[in-house]
């Protein structure tokens, strides 16, 4: 049994196994920004449904209900803050949005493209990625992406795997196609574990795996190193 009260004050992770469990996107700024120092960007941007997509309900509704209940407009909160004295930019999704799926709001917790914007979700990683070129090969300024339970879809296709370092969480879920999906088209068995991020790092696709009560202290040392010694752009790079 996990006491609520004790979680929150552990960082949501168990004391007797170390597994971390979800948090919302208001809890992870918290853990990474400095008190007083969180400016909110973009807090008026919402999805609209531009295909009218309705199934067991309305995607007008889905969006006012995840609305109320998360008390956010969509699945990412965006920003701008100080990390130990740092000024940072950050984006958290929220998982309890919807899955944190990404819609044609979203600019890493989340269950990847949103199905009831059809194309306008997917266009996202498109648009991402090459923002992210202009931010990181045309302006040197660092990236890093952090992967929580879970990541998976077109979030892990596109900027998820895209930072200058990619951290994860402890046994946090990290894959583009699910497991079943994987099986039912190779038609054979994968192995337990092949998509828990131990198993990404052991093949070269995660840089770091970094719990989470340390999370705050290990970005302060990789901006102060990077701050200390900047990516400079010469006039024979080929980027």
């Amino acid at each position: 049994m996990l006491y609520v009260r004790f979680l929150r004050q552990n960082k949501r992770i168990c004391e007797e196994c170390g597994y971390h469990l979800q948090m919302s996107s208001t809890e992870r700024i918290e853990l990474l920004i400095d008190r007083g120092t969180w400016y909110p960007m973009d807090e008026d941007m919402t999805a609209r449904d531009v295909l009218k997509f309705s199934d067991e309900d309305s995607y007008k509704n889905r969006i006012a209900f995840y609305q109320k209940r998360t008390g956010l407009t969509d699945a990412i909160q965006t920003g701008i803050g100080q990390l130990n004295g740092i000024p940072i930019a950050l984006g958290v999704m929220d998982f309890q949005f919807m899955g944190g799926s990404m819609g044609s709001v979203v600019v890493c917790s989340s269950g990847g493209a949103r199905m009831q914007e059809g194309t306008l979700s997917l266009m996202q990683m498109a648009k991402i990625s090459s923002v992210l070129q202009i931010h990181q090969a045309q302006k040197r300024l660092l990236y890093i992406a952090i992967l929580t339970y879970p990541t998976t879809g077109g979030v892990t296709a596109s900027f998820g795997m895209l930072g200058d370092i990619i951290i994860a969480e402890p046994k946090a879920y990290i894959a583009f196609a699910g497991k079943r999906v994987i099986e039912q088209t190779l038609r054979q068995k994968i192995p337990d574990g092949f998509q828990v991020a131990e198993s990404l790092f052991d093949h070269g696709l995660l840089d770091l795996i970094v719990p989470r009560n340390l999370l705050k202290g290990v970005l302060s040392e990789i901006f102060e190193l990077y701050n200390a010694a900047p990516c400079k752009k010469f006039q024979n790079s080929f980027f």
